[in-house]
């Protein structure tokens, strides 16, 4: 008798304690979290991402890295600290913004091949009316471009200005996790620093034609590294497309036929978080999940820019950088409408520009989001500045000096 009071006693203590103990779970932790059937992939093949995590991707994560520990919800039970250190357009016109090119702010410039970059990345160190310009001598591609009063600090950070620090053509990835520690090994020691991310994007069919024309040529950028989470891709990832010193002379089917071209929607994949997607390792999960990822990572580091251009929208382009920054180019960024990509896409069928797009059908969608934007930011900006007018005419001179030479994406930039 004595022995079944006892077990009566202890069954309901556990009974009392499993209550106690779910009541205060339901309270830590939102059945939005902790519900399992929220999770869409096995956490043993994909560990970082969830059925939430995708559908936040896309709509409701604005403003914040694509990370799975990023999602509001988590970020709010973990108590994450953010960091403001890249600021964005959005940050910019909600304040009265001045780049503090004397105090800790660094323009940092995401070179994507065949974009109009060259062209646009001397004009950074060669044209802009700076009270301490550039320091360039002929003969070098490097220029020093240190803040005023200073023989060491710098405000650019560019292929023109330090090189390739972060790899060649350096995308999205490799410079978030580089350009910090870059810097501080370039100037000798650490400082806390403004960032202001800021790039170029072309009509993919034009840029793949171009990139295309200038592998024809010998091109390979083969010393890319590639780097993400921590490492190159094997070869297995990343297999060459060519055997031997370069592709010269490539048809465009072979070019076209290669999986691992990297030229196949390279905007969408410099500007995506590519470990959001398992780097490039393309069996981390389907296809049409790792699309949708990259995209909707691309479009939302885009949107979190500083600033961009469009090649196709030269002084639109060029009054938003000199409106967000209030830095002038002593030249005018004039349309060319004649480039190697442009002539290549003379010489072939309608067919192949059709497969064209469809296999750039990623950097079709982000070009197609980039231009509304673009032409959205510039409506903001035209509508706020009472000057608009005569600052529009303008762009390109100064008092004293004549109507600048053209910034183009002409045969040199192809």
């Amino acid at each position: 008798m004595k022995k079944s009071v006892k077990y009566r006693f202890f069954l309901g203590c556990c009974v009392l304690i499993t209550v106690l103990f779910l009541v205060l779970l339901s309270w830590l932790c939102p059945d939005k979290v902790c519900s399992v059937p929220n999770w869409n992939y096995s956490t043993l093949r994909y560990p970082s991402w969830s059925k939430l995590s995708l559908k936040h991707v896309v709509a409701d994560n604005l403003g914040r890295p694509l990370t799975f520990l990023s999602h509001p919800l988590i970020k709010e039970r973990l108590k994450a600290v953010e960091h403001h250190d890249k600021l964005s357009f959005d940050d910019l016109i909600q304040s009265d913004f001045h780049f503090d090119i004397k105090g800790s702010d660094v323009i940092v410039f995401l070179h994507i091949q065949k974009t109009g970059g060259t062209s646009f990345g001397r004009h950074l160190v060669r044209d802009l009316d700076l009270e301490q310009p550039c320091q360039c001598r002929k003969g070098r591609k490097k220029c020093r471009c240190y803040r005023p009063d200073s023989d060491d600090k710098l405000w650019l950070f560019s292929r023109y200005s330090t090189g390739w620090k972060c790899g060649l053509h350096a995308d999205w990835t490799e410079l978030t996790n580089c350009v910090e520690s870059a810097l501080d090994q370039t100037e000798k020691g650490s400082a806390k620093r403004r960032y202001f991310y800021i790039t170029l994007l072309r009509e993919p069919v034009a840029r793949f034609l171009s990139e295309f024309r200038h592998v024809q040529r010998g091109a390979t950028w083969k010393t890319s590294r590639h780097l993400c989470s921590g490492r190159s891709p094997t070869v297995e990832e990343l297999p060459q497309c060519f055997i031997g010193e370069d592709w010269r002379d490539v048809p465009l089917n072979e070019f076209m036929n290669c999986h691992s071209n990297l030229a196949i929607n390279r905007q969408t994949r410099m500007l995506a978080d590519l470990t959001l997607v398992g780097c490039y390792n393309m069996s981390a999960m389907p296809q049409r999940d790792r699309d949708m990822l990259m995209l909707a990572s691309a479009k939302e580091n885009l949107r979190r820019m500083a600033f961009f251009g469009l090649c196709e929208y030269q002084k639109m382009s060029q009054y938003l950088f000199e409106s967000t920054f209030h830095l002038h180019f002593l030249q005018s960024f004039h349309q060319l409408n004649e480039t190697h990509g442009s002539l290549a896409r003379s010489e072939i069928s309608e067919e192949d520009i059709r497969k064209i797009r469809e296999l750039n059908h990623l950097d079709v969608q982000l070009y197609e989001y980039a231009t509304n934007l673009l032409k959205t930011r510039f409506e903001f900006m035209k509508r706020v500045d009472k000057n608009f007018k005569e600052n529009y005419k303008s762009l390109g001179k100064k008092k004293g000096h004549t109507e600048g030479v053209s910034f183009s994406v002409g045969l040199k930039e192809s």
